[in-house]
């Protein structure tokens, strides 16, 4: 089969769409792009398997809808697997029903949070042929294409049409060993349109994943706890070897491990081990996400060793009683105590907080906002992000909004769940949480912290990454303020 795997255009006068390999949708002003991971898997498996494979990005390529549709008529293919996120499933929809109007052949094949979580609604909305469920929908299109050429059965998780009804099982089960996946084929899958991501100092860079998502797994608010109900690793020398392989053919020198959280304990001390032996610590630089409370001070200093540069955190809120609620099982203190190990280690530390959640008053956010303030001007954190609190269908704190009448408007309005405006109820109001958010990214122009920023250049790579720094924060404070 000749298979097309990737977005569609995706535009709005909103902005530049990030929608793959993301948590959370955004509309952006200022261009960042993440490779994903999963879709490129899916991707170089089928190609392994036999098929034609077409990778197109359209969001990434700017493509509009009247170039996609020449590629389609051009390309002629018989399946078009693509992901999609809440805010722009309608969207999709609309996409579907023009495509399957021109292409009546076209396999129309969705994967993604939404779809799992809802999928006999899209199913219901428009004329697409197939919903992948979970996570693993790089191994479920394989199954897939098994079916559709050779008639093999289709697993639980794959969603479809059978006579005018709606068959399939989508509860998905997440039993594939990761270490038999390929290593994603970068070439096939465009790398090269993903160079744009301000948080990342080395080019070329790469994202991989070692695990499939979050050994912890429990946050409310987090879509991925849809795709990954139970967390899965690779082997450390399975993942030594991808790096291996992105060094040697595409001279990669930093790669960012996009695991919710990087495995931690033997697992972690087997992997800094093989980076250091195999002298993959000298040639590249590693990133990853992480967890407060899952580290000691030695292994900090372990991971430093070994060639990692940059920890992301969930910071998330500065008030116990937030944490508590959202079940992330770590305490305040863990906050500075982890930030403080990193540092001392000399690695750089980001954070992510949430404002607007809905028991949470104006002074439980500025206290989030004092504490980001105090870790960012004392040099305990390099690097902040914040978002409104915006909880997808599928996860605990949505089912518990949707329970308690707990929306600020009908939750069917998908387009407005973009980040743009609070969509939960809560004891501040919209525009203070709009302007808490500005406040948190306003610590970057803090001239305590620019100094501290300019005291850590060190070559041209660093001008360079401060300037892309620079110009993401700036399309930050924009957002928020036009999005009242």
């Amino acid at each position: 089969m000749k298979i097309v795997v990737g977005y569609p255009p995706t535009r709005s006068a909103k902005g530049l769409a990030l929608l793959s390999q993301n948590r959370q949708f955004q509309w952006f002003s200022h261009e960042t792009r993440i490779f994903p991971v999963v879709l490129a898997s899916a991707a170089t498996m089928a190609q392994q398997a036999g098929h034609e494979v077409i990778w197109k990005d359209a969001i990434a390529e700017n493509m509009d809808d009247d170039a996609f549709r020449t590629f389609l008529r051009r390309e002629q293919p018989d399946l078009f697997l693509f992901e999609t996120k809440t805010p722009v499933v309608r969207l999709h929809w609309q996409t579907v029903q023009t495509l399957k109007s021109e292409f009546p052949a076209l396999k129309l094949v969705i994967c993604g949070d939404h779809v799992t979580a809802r999928p006999e609604e899209t199913l219901q909305n428009a004329p697409v042929d197939f919903v992948l469920c979970g996570g693993d929908y790089d191994f479920l299109l394989q199954d897939l294409l098994a079916y559709l050429t050779a008639g093999a059965p289709l697993p639980c998780g794959i969603v479809y049409r059978q006579n005018g009804q709606i068959a399939g099982n989508k509860h998905f089960e997440l039993n594939h060993k990761l270490d038999e996946a390929p290593f994603i084929d970068r070439r096939l899958t465009r790398w090269d349109l993903y160079q744009k991501e301000y948080n990342l100092r080395g080019c070329p860079f790469m994202y991989i994943m070692s695990g499939r998502d979050c050994w912890h797994g429990k946050c409310t608010f987090c879509a991925w706890t849809v795709m990954y109900p139970r967390f899965r690793v690779r082997s450390p020398e399975n993942v030594l070897d991808e790096i291996g392989q992105l060094i040697d053919e595409y001279h990669v020198t930093e790669i960012f491990d996009d695991s919710g959280t990087l495995n931690t304990g033997a697992w972690l001390a087997r992997l800094c081990e093989g980076l250091q032996q195999r002298g993959y610590s000298r040639k590249i630089r590693y990133s990853c996400n992480m967890r407060f409370g899952a580290l000691e001070p030695k292994d900090y200093k372990m991971m430093r060793q070994a060639g990692f540069r940059l920890l992301k955190f969930g910071l998330e809120s500065a008030n116990q009683v937030t944490l508590d609620r959202l079940q992330k099982k770590t305490r305040v203190e863990q906050i500075e105590e982890g930030c403080r190990w990193a540092k001392q280690a000399g690695l750089t530390v980001h954070l992510t907080m949430i404002v607007g959640f809905p028991w949470e008053t104006r002074e439980d956010a500025l206290r989030t906002l004092r504490l980001a303030r105090e870790l960012m001007l004392t040099g305990k954190a390099d690097l902040l992000q914040a978002t409104t609190v915006v909880p997808y269908p599928g996860t605990p704190l949505y089912e518990q909004a949707l329970k308690e009448n707990g929306f600020l408007f009908d939750p069917g309005d998908y387009e407005r769940f973009d980040m743009r405006e609070p969509v939960l109820k809560a004891r501040m109001s919209p525009e203070d949480v709009r302007e808490i958010c500005s406040q948190i990214y306003a610590i970057f122009l803090s001239p305590r912290y620019i100094m501290h920023r300019i005291a850590t250049i060190r070559s041209w790579n660093d001008i360079g990454f401060l300037m892309r720094g620079a110009g993401a924060v700036l399309g930050h404070l924009k957002d928020f303020g036009r999005s009242k």
